[in-house]
């Protein structure tokens, strides 16, 4: 969420951020209803002003004077109820507009609609070379006995799967060595909920936009988390931090949900687009400050980078365009991973700073070395989501006897085993 003031005194470079971030918002609405609650907030505030001096006058009032006190006093109350009744409605939709007004991009961000004009930044790694016809991970998985999508689905549905065996190790595995990394790094592992309330998914920016993609418990009033995000946005929610408690930084692991409903054709065989996965994700509230959150934004790309490395996958980041960074985003990266079976390389991390978007949304605050109290800056980025990550491993690590070589920084966690 923008400051409104900020809004005002930039009405144009809000206007430019809805252009290329391709956003449905009239911000000329926008700045007419903000001008209208304020209007409207100062009648009420000065009925209120005059209800307080009527009833002060009450009491010093003779009979006739009370009678004409009363009786103004009643037609001021009708009026402060219209009052009343046509700022909530105006705030409402205030409100409704703010959610959906996007964070202004970074001026380096390429421009256009969407991933098409993402610009690649960087390459690491070889393709790995094959001198046997390789397996995508759904048969290598199936020969080895490592995952059952047929049963799984007459329990769960479309997209579902269930890993077995040695792949559940390998997935263990990988999440054990991402959350040794960042702990080295100063992050603090937690494990968050996964059911969460509507607040957060506001607060986080989830909502309202992605409703639709978000499983919702009617009964319960809660929804499932399509990412560790979410919880991680609400946990200080409301609060007042000490300055120097930051930066906070979070390694969360939580499953996550997701409908997935745009995605009916793309990536749909096997793990790499599922409805339910696992993923630590690194979190960051910093100072709000633009060269801090730039520093953090290096930090946890980095980070990602290291996993991949480590992994010995090849990989490209790119810089995301405005029009595929999302509302909140100010700058977004991508990681790109190869996926031997798909020819092509697939995205398996998304590196995110928000500045104070998402905090004044979450009501995320701290107090600066001046006693000020001020909006945290957040970010974000994966460090290992599986079992789509999992799925670039066996198949880049495959044998011509269907087995898997482990990458040498994941044995500790396997026994020191090289193969499964």
């Amino acid at each position: 969420m923008l400051d409104k003031r900020f809004i005002r005194d930039n009405p144009d470079a809000v206007k430019e951020a809805v252009r290329v971030k391709g956003v449905g918002l009239d911000v000329d609405e926008l700045l007419a209803l903000d001008e209208t609650t304020r209007k409207l907030q100062h009648e009420l505030d000065q009925g209120q002003a005059r209800k307080r001096t009527l009833s002060k006058g009450f009491a010093k009032a003779d009979a006739t004077q009370r009678e004409e006190l009363r009786a103004e006093s009643n037609e001021l109350d009708a009026q402060l109820k219209q009052f009343r009744d046509a700022l909530d409605e105006s705030n409402a939709r205030l409100t409704d507009l703010l959610l959906i007004t996007p964070n202004i991009p970074w001026d380096e961000a390429p421009v256009g609609p969407d991933e098409s004009a993402n610009v690649t930044i960087k390459t690491w790694g070889q393709r790995p070379e094959f001198d046997f016809p390789p397996l995508d991970h759904v048969e290598l998985a199936e020969k080895r006995g490592w995952a059952e999508f047929a049963r799984a689905r007459k329990v769960a549905g479309e997209r579902a799967y269930a890993l077995t065996g040695d792949l559940v190790l390998l997935e263990r595995a990988l999440h054990s060595y991402a959350l040794d990394l960042l702990t080295t790094k100063g992050f603090t592992p937690i494990s968050v909920p996964a059911l969460v309330k509507e607040a957060p998914l506001v607060g986080s920016g989830m909502f309202p936009k992605g409703r639709e993609e978000t499983y919702e418990l009617p009964a319960d009033n809660a929804f499932l988390a399509g990412t560790a995000e979410v919880a991680l946005v609400g946990l200080h929610s409301g609060e007042i931090l000490d300055k120097n408690r930051l930066p906070i930084l979070y390694a969360g692991i939580s499953p996550c949900f997701r409908r997935e409903i745009g995605s009916a054709s793309r990536d749909v065989r096997g793990l790499l687009r599922v409805h339910q996965f696992e993923k630590v994700e690194q979190f960051v509230l910093c100072e709000a400050d633009a060269a801090e959150s730039a520093r953090w934004h290096a930090e946890l790309l980095a980070s990602a980078e290291r996993i991949l490395q480590d992994l010995g996958l090849h990989y490209e980041v790119v810089e995301c365009a405005t029009g595929d960074m999302g509302l909140g985003k100010f700058r977004m990266n991508d990681i790109n991973t190869w996926f031997p079976s798909l020819d092509m390389l697939r995205e398996t991390h998304s590196c995110s700073t928000l500045h104070d978007w998402q905090a004044r949304r979450a009501n995320l605050r701290y107090r600066d070395a001046e006693g000020k109290v001020r909006f945290v800056h957040t970010l974000n980025n994966t460090a290992v989501a599986t079992p789509r990550l999992l799925a670039a491993v066996i198949e880049n690590y495959q044998t011509k006897d269907h087995e898997v070589r482990v990458p040498e920084v994941l044995r500790p966690y396997l026994g020191n085993r090289e193969l499964l």
